[in-house]
């Protein structure tokens, strides 16, 4: 049965590099995989877009297309990626001019666009995921992208693309586009779909299912986190994986790695909901096959919905923020009474704020003071983050903190400060008919 090899080369857009370019000139991959875009991710780029019209893809793309692309090309190994982002053809445009300077003359990409829906559905009464209406975010909104399915990226590829580069496209999609292009799996073989989608869930995250993600020292030991190696799927023409990595990497592939990814970000694995076709994880099987080798199959899956979800971006406001430490004896104390004193200013000069959290980071900052073990640390750092409506009052927030140097406890020091724009994240569904994506081409 025919086999075809798919390697993450990126699970979120800040990860490393290194990993992919093992994958690209050891792999002997046919696909390369870059799944960069979270949810808020896509609207921050559209605010880069708005600021330059030539930006507003991943800043990282140029990068990692010049470490791949000529191992690439030389081995046969073709590339999908959504970095993209608010710009899929501009980017395309840099992996063309990136082609060049490497002299990769006749190096075909692709830009899959269409996912910015957010004229289409400007002004309308939309529901919201969370509740309410489009119309409550009124002119707070950014962006409007709906994640789309793997048909674009299967035609970018029977077009000949070497490089598919697309938006906000559902990330199982990124994997599953390649899988229907190369077995030719038809658009209503729901159970085949099911199993492809269940392939680029396990391989998204990149080094999550080869441990990194997994660790947890003393009670689930990975060895080489340092040298972590990326995924590679191994998919054969019916849909079923084995998930292994090359050979002398860090990390490892075992069955409780995988059936850790498996879970994750599902919320119902009888019914997880794609653009392709509603997958069904409930009766997969996972078993090892040899070292840093897992075997998975018995997905399946069912007609899709005809919705497609919708990640709209907004602007809620700012946030202030100011830190300080303190160390020696005491320590705690002194930043309880930094934290007493800051916010006792911000009442007495009337700041407005909708949130505000008081966190002493060692002690009580992630889980609250009911959770925390009580003792007397060394050192702590006084936190105070608020949201406000306006900017010059989340300035205040950091400028109050800074005033502790000589106007609070002894010994303060470290001080940072910061403002930023929020923003949101918002989720609808729409039909599928509202979307309609398009192909552009670039040659090198």
């Amino acid at each position: 049965m025919r086999t075809i090899r798919i390697g993450a080369g990126a699970g979120f857009a800040g990860d490393r590099i290194e990993p992919a370019v093992e994958l690209a000139c050891h792999g002997n991959l046919d696909y390369l995989v870059f799944e960069c875009l979270a949810e808020r991710t896509i609207a921050l780029a559209q605010q880069a877009r708005l600021a330059d019209p030539d930006k507003g893809y991943d800043v990282l793309l140029e990068l990692r297309m010049s470490a791949v692309l000529a191992a690439c090309r030389e081995n046969g190994t073709r590339i999908v990626t959504n970095m993209g982002a608010a710009n899929p053809l501009a980017a395309a445009e840099r992996v063309r001019d990136v082609a060049r300077r490497l002299g990769l003359a006749g190096l075909k990409v692709a830009a899959v666009t269409g996912d910015d829906v957010l004229e289409a559905i400007r002004g309308s009464r939309l529901s919201l995921l969370e509740g309410g209406t489009l119309a409550d975010l009124d002119n707070r909104i950014i962006s409007a992208n709906a994640y789309t399915g793997a048909a674009p990226i299967a035609e970018a590829l029977a077009a000949g693309a070497d490089v598919v580069v697309t938006g906000r496209a559902a990330d199982p999609a990124l994997f599953l586009g390649p899988l229907i292009h190369s077995f030719g799996w038809a658009a209503d073989d729901w159970e085949t779909l099911g199993k492809g989608v269940l392939a680029g869930h396990l391989l998204e995250c990149a080094g999550q299912v080869t441990g990194g993600y997994f660790a947890d020292p003393g009670v689930k030991d990975i060895e080489g986190l340092a040298r972590l190696g990326f995924p590679i799927g191994e998919v054969s023409e019916n849909g079923d994986l084995i998930v292994t990595k090359l050979e002398g990497t860090g990390g490892a592939v075992t069955t409780a790695t995988v059936k850790e990814q498996l879970l994750y970000e599902i919320e119902d694995p009888a019914r997880y909901l794609q653009p392709d076709v509603v997958a069904d994880f409930s009766q997969v099987r996972v078993r090892s096959v040899g070292p840093d080798r897992v075997a998975v199959d018995g997905g399946n899956g069912a007609a899709r919905t005809g919705l497609l979800k919708v990640s709209i971006g907004y602007i809620d406001g700012h946030v202030g923020e100011g830190q300080i430490s303190y160390a020696g004896t005491g320590a705690v104390e002194r930043g309880r009474l930094a934290l007493a004193i800051v916010r006792e200013r911000l009442a007495l000069t009337g700041v407005p704020m909708t949130e505000v959290r008081f966190d002493l980071v060692g002690v009580d900052a992630l889980h609250g003071a009911a959770l925390s073990q009580g003792g007397a640390p060394y050192e702590v750092r006084v936190r105070v983050a608020a949201r406000t409506e306006a900017a010059a009052d989340a300035i205040a927030i950091g400028n109050e903190v800074e005033a502790l140097y000589t106007n609070g406890p002894a010994g303060g020091g470290g001080v940072s400060k910061s403002v930023r724009q929020v923003v949101a994240i918002a989720s609808a569904l729409v039909p599928e008919s509202l979307v309609s994506t398009q192909l552009g081409f670039f040659e090198a």
